[in-house]
């Protein structure tokens, strides 16, 4: 059973960063029924093997990451899952755990159009809930690796988007694609973004998402 009591936790984050960009953050679902390893949604493309994301570097920040998980380096190879409990193909943090965060490089600022997340699993580790920071990489107070407990909105970060696609009613699992865009047709020019990840749940130690591939896709 998924808690509004997450839901919660993130009203006092939200607050004081809601208001420095308006993005569109679009959810589809495909409930266990019809979810297959094509990735295939109504509006969202299918994961990516030569967007902007497949060359960046990851780093982990903080928080564990589950042993039995693949590599930070699954969210980026354009590869998905082959079933809907295919752990070694996702990315999730040590069951138990509240998350955690981890960073993207790509090397130099990068204009991006989209950011556009996919996840899998039959039960409570579908549903997506993190916060989407980013950074150019030249600001003054920058601090790359802030941990759980800091606000990168205080050391050099730009809070982008809150993404959730727990669903007010329903199953929960099966898979799930957020994309992040804004209505100027640019999040802006970032080197950096970073993944702030939560638990979907309290109600047992499986909150913690299977997060499949993340693409971003940069402007001409």
């Amino acid at each position: 059973m998924l808690l509004k009591t997450v839901l919660l936790l993130f009203a006092f984050f939200v607050v004081s960063t809601a208001t420095f960009l308006d993005p569109k953050v679009e959810v589809e679902h495909n409930p266990n029924r019809t979810a297959s390893r094509n990735f295939k949604f109504n509006s969202i493309a299918s994961p990516r093997k030569d967007d902007a994301a497949a060359k960046a570097i990851l780093t982990l920040i903080d928080g564990p990451i589950d042993g039995g998980s693949g590599e930070l380096t699954a969210l980026i190879d354009g590869l998905v899952p082959t079933n809907e409990d295919d752990p070694g193909a996702n990315v999730y943090f040590r069951a138990g755990s509240m998350g955690g965060r981890f960073r993207m490089d790509f090397g130099s600022p990068l204009d991006i159009s989209q950011v556009v997340s996919y996840s899998w699993h039959p039960n409570s580790r579908g549903p997506q809930l993190y916060k989407l920071y980013a950074a150019e990489g030249s600001e003054a107070n920058l601090d790359l690796a802030p941990k759980r407990g800091v606000d990168p909105a205080t050391c050099g970060w730009k809070f982008i988007a809150l993404v959730n696609t727990i669903p007010k009613q329903g199953e929960d699992g099966g898979q799930y694609a957020a994309r992040v865009t804004d209505s100027s047709g640019s999040l802006g020019r970032y080197r950096y973004l970073m993944f702030d990840c939560y638990v979907t749940e309290l109600s047992d130690n499986w909150g913690n998402t299977f997060y499949s591939e993340i693409d971003v896709m940069g402007r001409p």
